[in-house]
């Protein structure tokens, strides 16, 4: 099993997903490119003692940007979307 600095990256706050949090017990996660849900699942359960319900992941394109009068890409970067089972929560979480 790989470690899991390497699996988790951070955590994600924006308005959508802090919607999300309150709304539907999910959080959000920039993860390893090569991440599984599986590496995922048990990333999270180990570090926040939680349960997870499921896990969803998509990769994010990265955009096309100027630099000076060059163009170049950024980096694609994979995001994961950790569903929570009932009467679970992270409060580590809303301290981030």
């Amino acid at each position: 099993m790989r470690r899991v600095d390497h699996i988790i990256i951070r955590p994600i706050s924006t308005e959508k997903s802090a919607m999300a949090e309150a709304e539907r017990n999910e959080y959000t996660f920039e993860v390893g490119l090569s991440a599984t849900k599986i590496e995922v699942k048990e990333a999270v359960q180990s570090l926040f003692g939680v349960k997870v319900q499921a896990v969803r992941t998509q990769v994010v394109r990265g955009k096309m940007k100027r630099f000076g009068r060059y163009y170049g890409k950024r980096p694609n970067w994979k995001k994961a979307i950790i569903t929570l089972a009932e009467g679970e929560e992270l409060s580590a979480f809303s301290s981030l």
